[in-house]
């Protein structure tokens, strides 16, 4: 569990690859040059950790390409203190960033073997989650609502209405919406039924998973 200088010379190097995809927010840059991304992955793969690409995790999720993380907490637009859900806790490094940025994050995990993994390995680390729960990502989570901002790591074929209803006024969703391909959209909520909703390209995710029992 060590974070050398190495790793912070790689991870720069990873920051200027992902300005030059189109990143500007500093704070998110700051987040993705301090979070030692190799922790989140099996120490094998270390040469992968700061490649700007998705890798897979345990239970056939992934980590996130970091450009991919790195644009969708952009779109949040997260301020210090923001009330965040996540759904899809994965290897815990899209909560790491969130948490860095300074917002207070639930997460939803749907994977058992991925729950119990990360909900232990964050604090470890450092990254303390308000909350990381094990259940079904489609249900949001009602009794913290309403949150500041909702963000889907993961494919959805559709929008979670429960994920719009459990939105503060003026909060945003992050969601990739589609089947094989997804577009990244985002929600803001209004008013108590109004949405603003805007399109920001392609991006393959893996699928969100839903609660079949």
């Amino acid at each position: 569990m060590k974070d050398t200088f190495k790793h912070k010379g790689m991870r720069q190097q990873l920051v200027e690859t992902i300005v030059k995809k189109g990143i500007k927010d500093k704070a998110v840059l700051e987040a993705i040059g301090k979070i030692p991304r190799h922790l989140f992955m099996d120490s094998g793969f270390l040469d992968h950790a700061y490649v700007d690409k998705a890798f897979p995790i345990a239970a056939d999720q992934t980590i996130s390409q970091p450009y991919t993380v790195a644009f969708q907490t952009e779109l949040l637009q997260i301020k210090p203190g923001d009330k965040v859900l996540e759904i899809g806790t994965g290897s815990g490094y899209q909560c790491a960033v969130l948490i860095e940025l300074g917002a207070k994050v639930y997460s939803i995990e749907r994977q058992q073997e991925l729950f119990k993994k990360t909900s232990k390995f964050l604090p470890k680390i450092g990254y303390r989650a308000k909350k990381i729960i094990f259940g079904d990502g489609y249900k949001g989570l009602p009794k913290e609502a309403p949150f500041d901002s909702i963000i889907v790591t993961a494919g959805a074929p559709f929008v979670p209405k429960p994920l719009l209803s459990q939105l503060a006024i003026g909060g945003r969703l992050v969601i990739p919406v589609g089947d094989d391909v997804q577009i990244m959209t985002v929600f803001i909520r209004k008013g108590p039924k109004e949405f603003e909703k805007h399109e920001f390209g392609e991006f393959r995710f893996v699928p969100l998973l839903e609660d079949k029992n």
